[in-house]
């Protein structure tokens, strides 16, 4: 790829190491099996360390791995050894923060799952095909809430009504238990 900088993976588990989502360029993992048995490593690996709220790097099977929990979630973006890891942390840090703002905060694998069509319009903004796009959660957001709000007002204008019906959720949840 020369100077332009790549990702081979990012993947979001859950708190025993399930996937969530996980979205794989290049052939280096060819089958399933070798997909399931990197994450299992890579979760294992980095079980033991305390990446709350900062990313956290790690060395691994020829792998640069960066990585940070939020609540239940793990998120994991993966480059080559030769890529710069401060490139793979922006990366992370943008991802992470763009799944925070369209989950309102709300950063769990219950709220995931019931959302997963965003995190995965949020990887495509990130990275396409290996190649890294966009690390400003903002313009993120902003782009994956353009697709399922064909006209709508801007991201701000949006967050407003957003937040209404949140809040609507949430009471009537709050009724139901």
């Amino acid at each position: 790829m020369g100077s332009c900088p790549s990702v081979k993976n990012i993947l979001v588990l859950d708190s025993e190491g399930k996937r969530v989502a996980v979205k794989y360029y290049g052939d280096e993992w060819p089958t399933a099996s070798s997909k399931l048995a990197f994450e299992k490593s890579v979760f294992v690996k980095t079980q033991k360390t305390g990446a709350k709220a900062e990313a956290d790097v790690v060395m691994f099977d020829g792998h640069i791995v960066v990585y940070k929990f939020d609540q239940d979630l793990h998120f994991f973006v993966t480059g080559g050894e030769e890529e710069n890891e401060l490139i793979l942390a922006s990366v992370l840090q943008g991802f992470s923060d763009a799944v925070e703002i369209l989950l309102r905060k709300i950063v769990n694998k219950r709220t995931a799952l019931e959302n997963l069509d965003l995190i995965f319009l949020c990887i495509d903004e990130v990275v396409d095909g290996g190649i890294v796009l966009e690390t400003d959660a903002n313009v993120i957001a902003e782009k994956v809430l353009g697709h399922g709000l064909e006209g709508a007002g801007s991201f701000a204008e949006q967050s407003v009504s957003q937040a209404f019906a949140t809040a609507k959720q949430h009471f009537m949840r709050s009724l139901l238990n």
